[in-house]
Protein backbone atom coordinates (compact mmCIF):
# COMPACT_ATOMS: atom_id res chain seq x y z
CA UNK A 1 0.00 0.00 0.00
CA UNK A 2 1.31 3.41 -0.81
CA UNK A 3 2.38 6.02 1.82
CA UNK A 4 1.14 9.39 1.64
CA UNK A 5 3.66 11.71 0.79
CA UNK A 6 5.23 13.68 3.32
CA UNK A 7 4.69 17.67 3.14
CA UNK A 8 7.87 19.35 3.05
CA UNK A 9 8.54 22.25 5.37
CA UNK A 10 7.77 26.24 4.42
CA UNK A 11 11.32 27.68 5.10
CA UNK A 12 12.32 29.02 2.03
CA UNK A 13 11.25 33.01 2.37
CA UNK A 14 8.71 33.20 -0.19
CA UNK A 15 7.13 30.35 1.25
CA UNK A 16 6.68 31.48 4.64
CA UNK A 17 5.27 35.34 3.11
CA UNK A 18 2.64 32.94 1.77
CA UNK A 19 1.99 30.79 4.83
CA UNK A 20 2.07 33.59 7.20
CA UNK A 21 -0.98 35.11 5.53
CA UNK A 22 -2.92 31.81 5.56
CA UNK A 23 -4.49 32.99 9.24
CA UNK A 24 -7.01 30.32 8.84
CA UNK A 25 -5.64 27.82 8.54
CA UNK A 26 -3.96 25.48 11.74
CA UNK A 27 -0.35 26.38 11.56
CA UNK A 28 2.09 23.40 13.04
CA UNK A 29 5.97 24.64 13.59
CA UNK A 30 8.38 22.25 12.92
CA UNK A 31 12.47 22.33 13.37
CA UNK A 32 14.65 20.04 11.54
CA UNK A 33 17.24 18.34 14.25
CA UNK A 34 20.19 18.55 12.10
CA UNK A 35 20.15 22.00 10.55
CA UNK A 36 18.15 23.22 13.71
CA UNK A 37 15.86 25.35 10.81
CA UNK A 38 12.24 26.13 11.59
CA UNK A 39 9.35 25.94 9.15
CA UNK A 40 5.70 25.51 8.78
CA UNK A 41 3.06 22.83 7.95
CA UNK A 42 -0.20 22.46 7.48
CA UNK A 43 -2.39 19.59 7.70
CA UNK A 44 -4.76 17.99 5.03
CA UNK A 45 -8.07 19.55 4.02
CA UNK A 46 -9.83 18.49 7.28
CA UNK A 47 -7.26 19.92 9.27
CA UNK A 48 -5.55 16.81 10.62
CA UNK A 49 -1.95 17.34 12.01
CA UNK A 50 0.48 16.24 9.00
CA UNK A 51 2.87 13.65 8.91
CA UNK A 52 6.44 14.61 10.15
CA UNK A 53 8.98 14.50 7.48
CA UNK A 54 12.34 12.47 8.84
CA UNK A 55 14.54 14.63 11.33
CA UNK A 56 11.61 17.35 11.61
CA UNK A 57 10.00 17.47 14.95
CA UNK A 58 6.98 19.67 16.18
CA UNK A 59 7.81 22.80 18.07
CA UNK A 60 3.89 24.24 18.49
CA UNK A 61 0.55 23.95 17.06
CA UNK A 62 -1.04 27.60 16.25
CA UNK A 63 -4.87 27.30 15.99
CA UNK A 64 -6.60 29.30 13.25
CA UNK A 65 -6.48 33.50 13.86
CA UNK A 66 -9.66 35.43 12.43
CA UNK A 67 -10.02 39.09 12.36
CA UNK A 68 -12.70 38.62 14.36
CA UNK A 69 -10.60 36.91 17.30
CA UNK A 70 -8.44 39.38 17.89
CA UNK A 71 -10.03 41.93 20.57
CA UNK A 72 -12.19 40.85 23.62
CA UNK A 73 -14.79 37.97 22.78
CA UNK A 74 -16.93 39.90 25.24
CA UNK A 75 -16.90 43.37 23.12
CA UNK A 76 -18.68 41.49 20.49
CA UNK A 77 -21.12 39.39 22.31
CA UNK A 78 -22.40 42.70 24.41
CA UNK A 79 -22.57 44.64 21.48
CA UNK A 80 -24.18 41.48 18.73
CA UNK A 81 -21.15 42.51 16.38
CA UNK A 82 -19.20 40.04 14.64
CA UNK A 83 -15.39 42.67 14.47
CA UNK A 84 -14.13 44.49 17.33
CA UNK A 85 -13.83 47.54 14.94
CA UNK A 86 -15.77 50.83 15.26
CA UNK A 87 -16.17 53.61 12.67
CA UNK A 88 -16.31 56.84 15.05
CA UNK A 89 -18.10 59.78 15.09
CA UNK A 90 -16.85 62.74 12.72
CA UNK A 91 -18.30 66.01 13.82
CA UNK A 92 -21.22 67.92 11.42
CA UNK A 93 -22.28 64.32 10.02
CA UNK A 94 -19.20 63.77 8.76
CA UNK A 95 -19.92 60.12 10.13
CA UNK A 96 -23.05 60.16 7.92
CA UNK A 97 -26.00 57.65 8.25
CA UNK A 98 -24.61 56.14 5.07
CA UNK A 99 -21.22 55.12 6.63
CA UNK A 100 -23.29 53.58 9.92
CA UNK A 101 -25.33 51.55 7.82
CA UNK A 102 -22.64 50.63 5.74
CA UNK A 103 -20.42 49.32 8.64
CA UNK A 104 -23.56 47.76 10.94
CA UNK A 105 -24.86 45.53 7.85
CA UNK A 106 -20.84 44.35 7.83
CA UNK A 107 -20.67 43.32 11.70
CA UNK A 108 -18.91 46.65 12.74
CA UNK A 109 -19.99 49.16 14.97
CA UNK A 110 -20.71 52.90 13.31
CA UNK A 111 -21.80 56.02 15.73
CA UNK A 112 -23.26 59.03 14.04
CA UNK A 113 -21.26 62.43 13.60
CA UNK A 114 -23.93 64.36 15.86
CA UNK A 115 -21.46 67.04 17.35
CA UNK A 116 -21.97 70.81 15.85
CA UNK A 117 -25.14 69.96 14.30
CA UNK A 118 -28.52 70.87 15.19
CA UNK A 119 -31.27 68.99 17.44
CA UNK A 120 -33.47 69.20 14.36
CA UNK A 121 -30.27 67.78 11.99
CA UNK A 122 -29.76 64.72 14.15
CA UNK A 123 -33.35 63.87 14.74
CA UNK A 124 -32.91 63.57 10.80
CA UNK A 125 -29.45 61.77 10.93
CA UNK A 126 -30.66 59.07 13.16
CA UNK A 127 -34.50 58.71 11.46
CA UNK A 128 -32.08 58.01 8.62
CA UNK A 129 -30.06 55.42 9.96
CA UNK A 130 -33.39 53.69 11.82
CA UNK A 131 -35.02 53.05 8.59
CA UNK A 132 -31.89 52.05 6.87
CA UNK A 133 -30.95 49.36 8.84
CA UNK A 134 -34.82 48.42 9.39
CA UNK A 135 -35.53 44.79 9.76
CA UNK A 136 -31.69 43.97 11.00
CA UNK A 137 -29.87 43.35 13.64
CA UNK A 138 -27.06 45.57 13.00
CA UNK A 139 -25.76 47.72 16.01
CA UNK A 140 -24.98 51.78 15.88
CA UNK A 141 -24.71 54.37 18.05
CA UNK A 142 -24.52 58.35 17.84
CA UNK A 143 -22.38 61.08 19.61
CA UNK A 144 -23.29 63.10 22.56
CA UNK A 145 -20.16 65.61 22.47
CA UNK A 146 -19.30 68.24 25.64
CA UNK A 147 -20.89 71.55 24.79
CA UNK A 148 -20.26 74.11 28.10
CA UNK A 149 -21.67 76.98 26.47
CA UNK A 150 -24.41 75.12 24.93
CA UNK A 151 -25.51 73.14 28.27
CA UNK A 152 -29.27 72.86 26.92
CA UNK A 153 -28.63 71.33 23.54
CA UNK A 154 -26.39 68.57 25.69
CA UNK A 155 -29.58 67.49 27.70
CA UNK A 156 -31.94 68.26 24.75
CA UNK A 157 -29.97 65.65 23.08
CA UNK A 158 -29.86 63.30 25.30
CA UNK A 159 -33.92 63.81 24.87
CA UNK A 160 -33.81 62.56 21.79
CA UNK A 161 -31.64 59.87 22.27
CA UNK A 162 -33.65 58.48 24.75
CA UNK A 163 -37.19 59.28 22.74
CA UNK A 164 -35.58 57.28 19.62
CA UNK A 165 -34.40 54.41 21.14
CA UNK A 166 -30.64 55.40 20.70
CA UNK A 167 -28.93 52.29 22.42
CA UNK A 168 -25.19 53.53 21.92
CA UNK A 169 -23.85 56.78 22.45
CA UNK A 170 -20.24 57.22 22.49
CA UNK A 171 -19.40 60.59 24.49
CA UNK A 172 -16.40 63.27 23.73
CA UNK A 173 -14.67 66.23 24.49
CA UNK A 174 -15.62 65.81 28.56
CA UNK A 175 -13.24 67.35 30.79
CA UNK A 176 -15.79 65.78 33.98
CA UNK A 177 -18.84 63.76 34.56
CA UNK A 178 -21.86 65.55 33.40
CA UNK A 179 -25.66 64.82 34.37
CA UNK A 180 -26.62 64.30 30.74
CA UNK A 181 -24.28 61.42 30.56
CA UNK A 182 -25.40 59.63 33.85
CA UNK A 183 -29.13 60.26 32.98
CA UNK A 184 -28.78 58.70 29.89
CA UNK A 185 -26.54 55.71 31.27
CA UNK A 186 -29.44 55.16 34.41
CA UNK A 187 -32.41 55.31 31.90
CA UNK A 188 -33.81 52.21 32.02
CA UNK A 189 -31.56 49.81 34.57
CA UNK A 190 -33.11 46.91 35.89
CA UNK A 191 -32.26 43.36 37.80
CA UNK A 192 -32.68 40.28 36.02
CA UNK A 193 -33.86 36.86 37.68
CA UNK A 194 -30.26 36.40 38.36
CA UNK A 195 -29.62 39.36 39.99
CA UNK A 196 -27.31 41.08 37.65
CA UNK A 197 -28.07 44.64 36.55
CA UNK A 198 -29.13 44.81 32.73
CA UNK A 199 -28.33 48.24 30.97
CA UNK A 200 -30.50 48.84 27.60
CA UNK A 201 -28.65 51.95 27.16
CA UNK A 202 -24.13 51.41 26.55
CA UNK A 203 -21.86 54.57 27.03
CA UNK A 204 -18.44 54.66 24.97
CA UNK A 205 -16.09 57.59 26.76
CA UNK A 206 -13.89 58.57 24.73
CA UNK A 207 -10.85 59.97 26.92
CA UNK A 208 -7.32 60.87 26.59
CA UNK A 209 -6.79 61.31 30.62
CA UNK A 210 -6.39 59.11 33.43
CA UNK A 211 -9.02 61.33 35.63
CA UNK A 212 -11.28 61.64 33.35
CA UNK A 213 -11.47 57.91 32.81
CA UNK A 214 -11.71 57.33 36.38
CA UNK A 215 -15.13 59.22 36.61
CA UNK A 216 -16.45 56.88 34.02
CA UNK A 217 -15.28 53.87 35.49
CA UNK A 218 -16.38 54.57 38.71
CA UNK A 219 -20.44 54.65 39.55
CA UNK A 220 -21.84 57.77 39.21
CA UNK A 221 -21.52 60.59 42.30
CA UNK A 222 -23.94 60.00 45.06
CA UNK A 223 -24.58 63.78 45.29
CA UNK A 224 -25.71 63.65 41.16
CA UNK A 225 -27.67 60.77 41.42
CA UNK A 226 -30.04 62.10 44.19
CA UNK A 227 -29.94 65.75 42.34
CA UNK A 228 -31.70 63.58 38.80
CA UNK A 229 -33.60 61.52 41.04
CA UNK A 230 -35.15 64.90 43.12
CA UNK A 231 -35.47 66.56 39.70
CA UNK A 232 -37.62 63.08 38.02
CA UNK A 233 -34.96 62.69 35.73
CA UNK A 234 -34.05 59.30 37.02
CA UNK A 235 -36.06 56.91 39.25
CA UNK A 236 -35.27 55.81 42.50
CA UNK A 237 -35.05 52.50 41.38
CA UNK A 238 -32.77 53.15 38.76
CA UNK A 239 -30.10 54.98 40.93
CA UNK A 240 -29.66 52.43 43.39
CA UNK A 241 -28.89 50.20 40.23
CA UNK A 242 -26.25 52.79 38.82
CA UNK A 243 -24.53 53.03 42.59
CA UNK A 244 -23.11 49.36 41.99
CA UNK A 245 -22.25 49.71 38.08
CA UNK A 246 -19.48 52.15 36.21
CA UNK A 247 -20.98 54.60 34.65
CA UNK A 248 -19.50 53.28 31.34
CA UNK A 249 -18.23 49.45 30.68
CA UNK A 250 -16.41 50.62 27.29
CA UNK A 251 -13.56 53.25 27.45
CA UNK A 252 -12.18 54.42 24.10
CA UNK A 253 -8.00 55.36 24.93
CA UNK A 254 -8.12 58.15 22.48
CA UNK A 255 -4.69 58.71 21.65
CA UNK A 256 -3.13 61.30 18.90
CA UNK A 257 -6.33 61.67 16.49
CA UNK A 258 -7.71 64.08 14.68
CA UNK A 259 -10.14 67.04 16.32
CA UNK A 260 -10.17 67.21 19.80
CA UNK A 261 -6.48 65.47 21.32
CA UNK A 262 -4.40 65.60 23.66
CA UNK A 263 -1.95 63.92 21.38
CA UNK A 264 -0.72 61.62 23.61
CA UNK A 265 1.22 58.04 22.50
CA UNK A 266 -1.10 55.11 22.23
CA UNK A 267 1.49 53.07 23.78
CA UNK A 268 1.22 54.92 27.06
CA UNK A 269 -2.36 55.84 27.35
CA UNK A 270 -3.36 52.66 26.52
CA UNK A 271 -1.66 50.99 29.06
CA UNK A 272 -2.40 53.78 31.71
CA UNK A 273 -5.85 53.42 31.35
CA UNK A 274 -5.73 49.30 31.09
CA UNK A 275 -3.94 49.62 35.17
CA UNK A 276 -6.51 52.45 36.16
CA UNK A 277 -9.17 49.89 35.35
CA UNK A 278 -7.59 46.98 36.72
CA UNK A 279 -7.46 49.16 40.07
CA UNK A 280 -11.19 50.32 40.47
CA UNK A 281 -12.23 46.95 39.10
CA UNK A 282 -10.31 45.29 42.36
CA UNK A 283 -11.60 47.99 44.57
CA UNK A 284 -15.28 47.80 43.55
CA UNK A 285 -15.36 44.09 42.53
CA UNK A 286 -17.34 44.78 39.28
CA UNK A 287 -18.59 41.37 37.86
CA UNK A 288 -18.88 42.05 34.24
CA UNK A 289 -16.32 43.01 32.25
CA UNK A 290 -14.93 46.59 31.89
CA UNK A 291 -12.86 47.22 28.05
CA UNK A 292 -11.02 49.73 27.23
CA UNK A 293 -10.44 50.23 23.36
CA UNK A 294 -7.64 52.08 21.40
CA UNK A 295 -8.20 55.19 18.78
CA UNK A 296 -5.99 57.50 17.44
CA UNK A 297 -3.09 56.82 15.02
CA UNK A 298 -4.82 53.45 13.91
CA UNK A 299 -3.73 54.17 10.01
CA UNK A 300 -2.81 50.82 9.29
CA UNK A 301 -2.88 46.97 10.14
CA UNK A 302 0.41 47.46 11.82
CA UNK A 303 -0.86 49.89 13.89
CA UNK A 304 -3.98 47.63 14.60
CA UNK A 305 -1.96 44.67 15.39
CA UNK A 306 -0.43 46.55 17.93
CA UNK A 307 -3.15 47.96 19.63
CA UNK A 308 -4.61 44.06 19.87
CA UNK A 309 -1.04 43.41 21.43
CA UNK A 310 -1.20 46.08 24.20
CA UNK A 311 -4.74 44.44 25.09
CA UNK A 312 -6.95 46.70 23.48
CA UNK A 313 -10.71 45.67 23.66
CA UNK A 314 -11.50 46.70 20.46
CA UNK A 315 -10.12 49.83 17.98
CA UNK A 316 -11.42 52.46 16.16
CA UNK A 317 -10.08 54.92 13.33
CA UNK A 318 -11.52 58.19 12.74
CA UNK A 319 -9.16 60.13 10.37
CA UNK A 320 -9.01 57.78 7.82
CA UNK A 321 -12.76 56.83 7.39
CA UNK A 322 -13.00 61.20 6.28
CA UNK A 323 -11.97 60.08 3.08
CA UNK A 324 -14.31 57.21 2.48
CA UNK A 325 -16.72 57.83 -0.08
CA UNK A 326 -19.45 57.53 2.38
CA UNK A 327 -18.06 60.36 4.53
CA UNK A 328 -20.15 63.61 4.48
CA UNK A 329 -17.42 66.00 3.22
CA UNK A 330 -16.88 67.28 -0.39
CA UNK A 331 -15.16 65.19 -2.81
CA UNK A 332 -12.34 68.58 -2.86
CA UNK A 333 -11.29 68.12 0.45
CA UNK A 334 -11.04 64.07 0.95
CA UNK A 335 -8.90 64.53 -2.11
CA UNK A 336 -6.15 66.80 -0.20
CA UNK A 337 -6.68 63.41 2.52
CA UNK A 338 -5.78 61.46 0.28
CA UNK A 339 -2.48 63.60 -0.73
CA UNK A 340 -1.80 64.12 3.27
CA UNK A 341 1.90 62.90 3.91
CA UNK A 342 2.63 61.84 8.13
CA UNK A 343 3.57 65.40 8.88
CA UNK A 344 0.94 67.00 7.14
CA UNK A 345 -1.26 68.09 10.24
CA UNK A 346 -1.01 70.87 13.36
CA UNK A 347 -3.11 71.93 15.73
CA UNK A 348 -5.81 74.85 15.24
CA UNK A 349 -8.17 76.47 17.40
CA UNK A 350 -11.57 74.75 18.12
CA UNK A 351 -14.67 76.40 17.26
CA UNK A 352 -16.95 74.94 20.40
CA UNK A 353 -13.86 76.32 22.75
CA UNK A 354 -12.36 78.58 21.49
CA UNK A 355 -12.37 80.89 24.16
CA UNK A 356 -10.37 78.16 26.41
CA UNK A 357 -7.95 77.89 24.18
CA UNK A 358 -8.69 74.13 23.01
CA UNK A 359 -7.05 72.90 20.02
CA UNK A 360 -8.31 70.67 17.14
CA UNK A 361 -5.57 68.48 15.39
CA UNK A 362 -6.21 69.53 11.41
CA UNK A 363 -4.99 68.79 8.18
CA UNK A 364 -1.97 71.75 7.46
CA UNK A 365 -1.17 70.59 3.68
CA UNK A 366 -3.42 72.59 1.21
CA UNK A 367 -5.30 74.99 3.24
CA UNK A 368 -4.16 78.06 5.45
CA UNK A 369 -6.94 77.49 8.16
CA UNK A 370 -4.29 76.49 11.06
CA UNK A 371 -2.59 79.26 10.38
CA UNK A 372 -5.68 81.66 10.37
CA UNK A 373 -7.51 80.16 13.41
CA UNK A 374 -4.42 80.61 15.62
CA UNK A 375 -3.76 84.28 14.19
CA UNK A 376 -7.30 85.03 15.15
CA UNK A 377 -7.10 83.81 18.78
CA UNK A 378 -4.19 86.08 18.96
CA UNK A 379 -6.36 88.99 18.64
CA UNK A 380 -9.05 87.79 20.60
CA UNK A 381 -6.13 87.01 23.80
CA UNK A 382 -4.48 90.62 22.42
CA UNK A 383 -7.31 92.87 22.55
CA UNK A 384 -10.38 93.38 24.52
CA UNK A 385 -12.56 94.55 21.34
CA UNK A 386 -12.77 94.84 17.90
CA UNK A 387 -13.05 98.44 17.61
CA UNK A 388 -9.28 98.28 19.99
CA UNK A 389 -7.93 96.23 17.13
CA UNK A 390 -5.95 98.05 14.83
CA UNK A 391 -6.69 99.35 11.12
CA UNK A 392 -4.26 96.84 9.37
CA UNK A 393 -5.27 94.10 11.61
CA UNK A 394 -8.93 94.37 10.85
CA UNK A 395 -8.25 94.93 6.78
CA UNK A 396 -6.47 91.63 7.03
CA UNK A 397 -9.19 89.76 9.02
CA UNK A 398 -11.80 91.13 7.13
CA UNK A 399 -10.16 90.75 3.70
CA UNK A 400 -8.63 87.13 3.47
CA UNK A 401 -10.46 85.76 6.50
CA UNK A 402 -14.12 86.64 6.50
CA UNK A 403 -14.52 88.41 2.84
CA UNK A 404 -17.02 90.50 4.29
CA UNK A 405 -16.91 93.44 7.45
CA UNK A 406 -17.23 92.67 10.84
CA UNK A 407 -20.29 94.10 11.52
CA UNK A 408 -22.01 91.98 8.55
CA UNK A 409 -20.40 88.68 10.31
CA UNK A 410 -21.44 90.00 13.41
CA UNK A 411 -24.88 90.51 12.19
CA UNK A 412 -24.96 86.64 10.99
CA UNK A 413 -23.57 85.63 13.66
CA UNK A 414 -25.89 87.18 16.83
CA UNK A 415 -29.07 85.68 14.73
CA UNK A 416 -27.64 82.22 14.37
CA UNK A 417 -27.27 82.64 18.54
CA UNK A 418 -30.18 84.02 18.94
CA UNK A 419 -32.00 81.09 17.09
CA UNK A 420 -29.65 78.50 19.03
CA UNK A 421 -28.82 79.71 22.56
CA UNK A 422 -30.17 83.33 23.08
CA UNK A 423 -28.39 83.41 26.43
CA UNK A 424 -24.96 83.97 24.29
CA UNK A 425 -26.14 86.48 21.93
CA UNK A 426 -27.41 88.38 25.01
CA UNK A 427 -23.86 88.37 27.04
CA UNK A 428 -22.66 89.25 23.60
CA UNK A 429 -25.13 92.48 23.41
CA UNK A 430 -22.96 93.32 26.84
CA UNK A 431 -19.39 92.29 26.44
CA UNK A 432 -17.45 93.12 23.22
CA UNK A 433 -14.99 90.56 23.89
CA UNK A 434 -17.59 87.81 23.98
CA UNK A 435 -18.80 89.65 20.89
CA UNK A 436 -15.32 89.35 18.97
CA UNK A 437 -14.85 85.54 20.08
CA UNK A 438 -18.58 84.66 18.50
CA UNK A 439 -17.90 86.24 15.32
CA UNK A 440 -13.94 85.22 15.15
CA UNK A 441 -15.56 81.47 16.09
CA UNK A 442 -18.01 81.98 12.76
CA UNK A 443 -15.17 82.10 10.54
CA UNK A 444 -13.79 78.50 12.40
CA UNK A 445 -17.81 77.09 12.43
CA UNK A 446 -18.00 77.70 8.47
CA UNK A 447 -14.58 77.06 7.73
CA UNK A 448 -15.49 73.20 8.19
CA UNK A 449 -18.85 73.92 6.72
CA UNK A 450 -16.80 75.02 3.68
CA UNK A 451 -14.71 71.50 3.15
CA UNK A 452 -18.12 69.29 4.13
CA UNK A 453 -20.02 71.35 0.89
CA UNK A 454 -16.94 71.76 -0.95
CA UNK A 455 -17.48 75.69 -1.28
CA UNK A 456 -16.05 77.65 -4.53
CA UNK A 457 -12.90 79.65 -4.08
CA UNK A 458 -12.70 78.59 -0.51
CA UNK A 459 -10.06 75.48 -0.30
CA UNK A 460 -7.63 77.74 1.48
CA UNK A 461 -9.76 77.99 4.42
CA UNK A 462 -10.90 74.43 4.92
CA UNK A 463 -10.52 72.94 7.92
CA UNK A 464 -10.19 69.06 8.05
CA UNK A 465 -9.98 67.25 11.16
CA UNK A 466 -7.48 64.92 10.74
CA UNK A 467 -4.82 63.28 12.64
CA UNK A 468 -1.19 61.47 11.58
CA UNK A 469 -3.04 58.29 10.57
CA UNK A 470 -4.11 59.77 7.60
CA UNK A 471 -0.76 60.21 6.46
CA UNK A 472 0.39 56.61 7.28
CA UNK A 473 -2.92 55.26 5.81
CA UNK A 474 -1.63 57.01 2.37
CA UNK A 475 1.51 55.20 2.96
CA UNK A 476 -0.14 52.04 3.20
CA UNK A 477 -2.25 52.18 0.29
CA UNK A 478 -0.04 53.39 -2.34
CA UNK A 479 -0.06 51.86 -5.64
CA UNK A 480 -3.04 49.42 -4.51
CA UNK A 481 -6.85 49.77 -5.61
CA UNK A 482 -7.28 51.66 -2.21
CA UNK A 483 -5.13 54.66 -3.20
CA UNK A 484 -7.59 56.85 -5.62
CA UNK A 485 -10.03 58.35 -3.30
CA UNK A 486 -12.98 57.35 -5.41
CA UNK A 487 -12.20 53.30 -4.56
CA UNK A 488 -12.15 54.37 -0.52
CA UNK A 489 -15.01 52.90 1.17
CA UNK A 490 -15.15 52.65 4.82
CA UNK A 491 -16.15 49.27 4.83
CA UNK A 492 -12.82 48.04 2.42
CA UNK A 493 -10.83 49.82 4.86
CA UNK A 494 -11.97 48.51 7.81
CA UNK A 495 -11.98 45.03 6.52
CA UNK A 496 -8.70 45.59 5.27
CA UNK A 497 -7.13 46.93 8.24
CA UNK A 498 -8.70 43.95 10.22
CA UNK A 499 -7.60 41.20 8.25
CA UNK A 500 -3.98 42.91 7.97
CA UNK A 501 -3.93 43.11 11.25
CA UNK A 502 -4.37 39.63 11.83
CA UNK A 503 -2.02 38.57 9.33
CA UNK A 504 0.66 40.59 11.11
CA UNK A 505 -0.34 39.04 14.18
CA UNK A 506 0.27 35.60 12.88
CA UNK A 507 3.64 37.16 11.40
CA UNK A 508 4.68 37.16 14.83
CA UNK A 509 3.71 34.25 15.99
CA UNK A 510 5.78 32.81 13.81
CA UNK A 511 8.68 34.37 14.74
CA UNK A 512 8.69 34.13 18.08
CA UNK A 513 8.60 30.38 17.17
CA UNK A 514 11.54 30.95 15.67
CA UNK A 515 10.52 31.09 12.39
CA UNK A 516 12.70 33.24 10.19
CA UNK A 517 10.14 35.84 9.01
CA UNK A 518 10.84 38.05 6.18
CA UNK A 519 10.26 41.53 6.58
CA UNK A 520 7.82 41.77 3.92
CA UNK A 521 5.48 39.06 6.21
CA UNK A 522 4.82 42.15 8.03
CA UNK A 523 3.47 44.32 5.08
CA UNK A 524 0.16 43.25 4.26
CA UNK A 525 -1.09 45.11 1.08
CA UNK A 526 -4.28 45.77 0.96
CA UNK A 527 -7.22 44.27 -1.64
CA UNK A 528 -10.78 44.18 -2.42
CA UNK A 529 -13.21 41.88 -0.02
CA UNK A 530 -16.64 41.06 -0.08
CA UNK A 531 -18.52 43.83 1.23
CA UNK A 532 -20.75 41.85 3.08
CA UNK A 533 -18.19 40.60 5.36
CA UNK A 534 -17.01 37.41 4.10
CA UNK A 535 -13.64 37.39 4.67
Amino acid sequence: MTQPAQARPHVRPIEVVMAVERIRDTAYVVQNRQSRHVGVLFGDEAGSQPSLPNDWSLLGVLPPLYPEWLGDRSFAETHGIRFPYVAGEMANGIATPEMVQAVGQCGMLGFLGCAGLSLNRIQQLVTKVKAGLSGTNAAWGANLIHTPSEPRLEDQTVDLFLAEGVRRVSTSAFMKLESSVVRYACQGLTRDAQGRVQRPNKIFAKVSRPEVAAAFLRPPPSEMLRSLVQAGRVTEAEAQLAAQIPVAEDITAEADSGGHTDNRPLGALLSSLMRLRDDIVRELRYTNPVRIGAAGGLGTPSAVASAFALGAAYVLTGSVNQSANEAGISLDARRMLAGAGLADVTMAPAADMFEMGVRVQVLKRGTLFAARGARLFDVYRDYDSWDTVPAAVQKEIETQMFRQPFDAVWKETREFWQGREPREAERADRDPHHRMALAFRWYLGKASRWAIEGAPGRAIDFQVWCGPAMGAFNDWVRGSFLEPVENRGVVQIGLNLMEGAAVITRAQQLRSFGVAVPAEAFSFRPRPFDVTGTL
